[in-house]
């Protein structure tokens, strides 16, 4: 009795001197309050510890919480078999329309894997790699093998993000569920030897009152991605970027020849901007599209998606009164190009009419980083006559304009009889009809000095 009256005094005096109230999701003794989910792999209780064992011919299995849990902070530790990959989901549901009751939701990674993606976040069934570790590299060594590693998820409104050992590694911004359960996952596998391996958690708690009060500040060390299509976030917004395009009307666009928005050959579908399939020629059907500003130096983003065979671009330092004849409207071009299926991958001077390339003037690398069946993003970068090209958050090209090099570069390309090509102080962006279709979305601008 008197042992219990010290421990209540202590837990009062922690709170008193410390303020966070923090609840333990596992009692270090049996799995009450957890319950099992979709596969059969086996979780004991082990030295105050949760194991999971890994079991061949089942799918994947969580052990998940009896409760759902909407904004919190929650801490826990765990250590992980080498040889295997797991995770702990959060703000996760299973659901008997939803994949007749699959797990599915946010899940925190664990990966020992050389691949090294610990503290990345994957919508689990639902939508994949929301932040992978390429978006954040230098958080890559915050997993230590063969040890116990400290976890750290904070879940706030829209906010979502993770430390590993206390490093920052994932930051996203996304609303696609608001509450659901915690649960630790023994991953399928699929060969015998790595059958009857482990993965194992402790000392799991969770605060969910004065979030505000005890979340860790806000700093640009794992940058943010915004998963909430067509949307600026907070930290967008603070950092001065804008939508170019709305999601759902035409404001800020025309056609590249015409001062209204096409009327054919462009749909706005569910928040996507789909350029459709004619007879594969330039701005043949609906006409290229331009923004109705010029830009100057800027950083921008969009997000595209390729059909089978499709050829479309982006444009920059656009003047859609050069060109009077057939064709697009001039502009220096990311390309945008299904190089395996396309002709034009073939032409060209050593791969430059292929995909991100400065178009028939730049080639990109052959092992740039693309998503054949997946959206992809570009960002073209623009500071004065420093230009860049990235690819899916890997630089392919930079080059500077108004230079001897570039305009050697246009004498040997098709633009060599378009005076000053490429050297305009500021233009219009463009998204380009060339009769094949092609998605787009997520198209940000940040004005920059």
């Amino acid at each position: 009795m008197k042992r219990n009256i010290l421990s209540l005094i202590f837990v009062f005096v922690a709170v008193a001197m410390f303020g966070q109230q923090w609840e333990p999701l596992f009692n270090g003794k049996n799995l009450k309050g957890w319950k099992k989910l979709n596969g059969k792999a086996e979780y004991k209780v082990v030295d105050g510890t949760i194991v999971g064992t890994s079991k061949l011919g089942t799918p994947n299995t969580f052990l998940a919480t009896t409760k759902n849990y909407g904004d919190f902070i929650l801490e826990f530790e765990f250590k992980v078999d080498n040889s295997l990959n797991s995770g702990v989901q959060f703000r996760s549901q299973s659901l008997k329309n939803y994949q007749n009751g699959r797990v599915h939701g946010y899940q925190f990674e664990i990966d020992p894997a050389p691949r090294a993606w610990s503290g990345g976040i994957y919508d689990e069934a639902r939508r994949g790699w929301l932040y992978p570790m390429t978006e954040n590299p230098a958080a890559q060594t915050a997993f230590k093998k063969d040890q116990w590693n400290k976890a750290r998820i904070e879940a706030i409104g829209n906010s979502i993000r993770t430390w590993v050992n206390g490093i920052p590694c994932a930051n996203i911004w996304d609303d696609a569920t608001p509450s659901g359960f915690i649960a630790l996952q023994v991953h399928s596998i699929g060969k015998a030897e790595e059958e009857g391996k482990t993965i194992s958690w402790r000392d799991i708690r969770i605060m969910t009152t004065d979030l505000d009060k005890y979340s860790t500040p806000v700093s640009k060390v794992a940058p943010e991605v915004n998963c909430i299509i067509n949307t600026i976030s907070p930290t967008e917004a603070k950092d001065n970027w804008k939508l170019l395009w709305d999601g759902k009307s035409n404001e800020g666009w025309r056609g590249a020849r015409i001062d209204n928005f096409p009327a054919k050959g462009w749909v706005m579908d569910n928040g996507i901007l789909k350029v459709l399939k004619s007879d594969g020629g330039e701005s043949t059907n609906g006409g290229d599209i331009v923004t109705k500003k010029q830009y100057k130096n800027f950083i921008l983003k969009v997000d595209f998606k390729i059909t089978a065979g499709a050829n479309s671009g982006i444009k920059y330092f656009v003047d859609p009164g050069m060109n009077k004849g057939a064709g697009s409207a001039i502009g220096c071009e990311f390309q945008i190009l299904d190089d395996e299926k396309h002709p034009d991958a073939k032409l060209g001077v050593k791969g430059n009419r292929k995909l991100g390339s400065l178009y028939d003037l730049i080639p990109a690398p052959e092992d740039k980083p693309v998503k054949k069946t997946d959206w992809n993003t570009a960002m073209i970068i623009v500071k004065g006559n420093h230009v860049e090209h990235w690819l899916n958050n890997k630089k392919i090209i930079e080059y500077d304009r108004n230079t001897q090099m570039f305009n050697a570069l246009v004498a040997y390309s098709k633009y060599r009889d378009w005076p000053n090509f490429g050297n305009s102080a500021q233009g219009h962006i463009l998204l380009q009809d060339h009769g094949d279709e092609v998605w787009f979305k997520n198209v940000k601008i940040k004005e920059i000095p």
